[in-house]
């Protein structure tokens, strides 16, 4: 059913201010700059997918609802937005899953700069289904163009998008029996709790848990959380180097929880999206 993660929502107050800085953070161009339906939109393409700021825009119903949503969860990751090839199939699985989807829809966007059309077709599952993330589905042919390098030492990818859950076990049903997608890790410690990856195309859906302390059902029964994007980088040093002369506040590098990898975390400049950059070992994704 789904064939990719094909762009995560980030919500912003400044389009103009979140724009420079993730153009600072990627070191590549925006892609896509589009207004309607009550917001403004800027997209970063990059090679296995498009993180989009969202920014309200005038006063009709729309923009209100972005509003309203900023005004609630402040700046940050809002949704996630899978990729499928075949969207009345998709929607039918989801309303037999009882995910509830929307009608399908058909969208069209104009990028302001080329004059550029990109058109298609998507629905919503609904939010209290899914357990507080909100998730769209899309089926489109036509790809977007990838956002320019600017300097050397880019972003190139996506490694991982985490959610934090308080119910792991309805977190793992909804990922991977009701969604789909391939479960390839499950793992608990007891620092850090339970840890379970899912593949999504070129990447992971991280699904993190951590214990509440004594048996507090209020707890089980939260929400499940957007919590952070890891993005991969070829050379760490060269990445942190460009960072650090560009006044990004970013850690010093350390070694990753996952052998021959090396990690920093990037401090600012994210609109509040806990953010990680990773070196794959060998230079390769996993």
């Amino acid at each position: 059913m789904i064939t990719g993660l094909d762009h995560v929502v980030v919500l912003t107050g400044d389009i103009a201010a979140a724009s420079a800085a993730y153009e600072t953070l990627f070191a590549r161009a925006p892609a896509w700059r589009n207004s309607g339906d009550g917001a403004d939109r800027v997209l970063f393409t990059l090679d296995n997918t498009t993180l989009e700021l969202m920014a309200p825009r005038g006063d009709d119903d729309a923009a209100q609802r972005v509003r309203t949503a900023l005004a609630t969860q402040g700046e940050g990751l809002a949704s996630l937005c899978f990729r499928t090839s075949d969207i009345a199939r998709t929607h039918r699985r989801l309303d037999r899953l009882t995910l509830k989807p929307e009608p399908v829809a058909e969208v069209e966007s104009r990028d302001e700069t080329s004059g550029a059309t990109l058109s298609w077709k998507r629905t919503r599952a609904a939010t209290d289904a899914t357990r507080g993330v909100r998730m769209f589905f899309l089926e489109r042919e036509q790809e977007r163009p990838l956002s320019v390098r600017t300097t050397p030492a880019s972003i190139t990818a996506m490694d991982h998008v985490v959610v934090s859950t308080a119910d792991p076990e309805r977190a793992a049903a909804l990922y991977g029996a009701r969604l789909g997608l391939d479960m390839a890790l499950d793992r608990s410690h007891p620092e850090w709790g339970r840890l379970m990856f899912f593949r999504c195309g070129d990447l992971v859906v991280e699904v993190t848990h951590r214990p509440a302390k004594g048996n507090d059902k209020a707890a089980t029964d939260a929400p499940d959380r957007l919590r952070g994007i890891c993005w991969r980088v070829v050379d760490a040093d060269a990445t942190h180097a460009r960072l650090v002369a560009a006044g990004v506040d970013v850690s010093e590098i350390r070694t990753g929880r996952k052998p021959g990898t090396r990690v920093m975390t990037v401090r600012n400049g994210t609109c509040g999206v806990p953010t990680l950059l990773v070196q794959p070992s060998q230079g390769k994704p996993d």
